[in-house]
């Protein structure tokens, strides 16, 4: 299986918080999970001090990306043509969501209006 974990997913993961933080680490152990640099930009745009944002960093390095040649120009227009943004879904998350159905993984997430809109599919449970 391959996975993106969205943000909320690695907060948790950073947190240690029991329900995530096993499955999360099986998960980057077994090379299946996956992420686009802006949520690491996200992640990072949150860090509170140079120990978070170094290892927020060490973890971009090490989780393999996937390239999506001009993703949020695609996005955007994924956002217009789905109207995303009346549903309360941003750029960011647009691009989340392009990406996921695109290299065809599933996502992890907690953001319930992603939920909401991303067909099962597309989701991890």
């Amino acid at each position: 299986m391959s996975l993106i974990f969205d943000t909320s997913i690695w907060i948790e993961y950073f947190k240690g918080k029991e329900n995530y933080f096993d499955a999360c680490h099986h998960f980057i152990e077994r090379g299946e999970v996956f992420t686009i640099e802006i949520i690491f930009a996200e992640l990072l745009q949150g860090a509170m001090n140079k120990r978070e944002v170094d290892m927020i960093k060490s973890y971009f390095n090490l989780i393999p990306k996937i390239n999506i040649p001009q993703l949020y120009i695609q996005a955007s227009d994924f956002s217009r043509s789905e109207k995303l943004h009346s549903k309360g879904i941003g750029l960011i998350d647009a691009a989340i969501i392009k990406a996921t159905i695109e290299s065809k993984t599933k996502l992890w997430t907690l953001d319930k209006k992603i939920i909401s809109y991303l067909s099962s599919d597309y989701l991890f449970n």
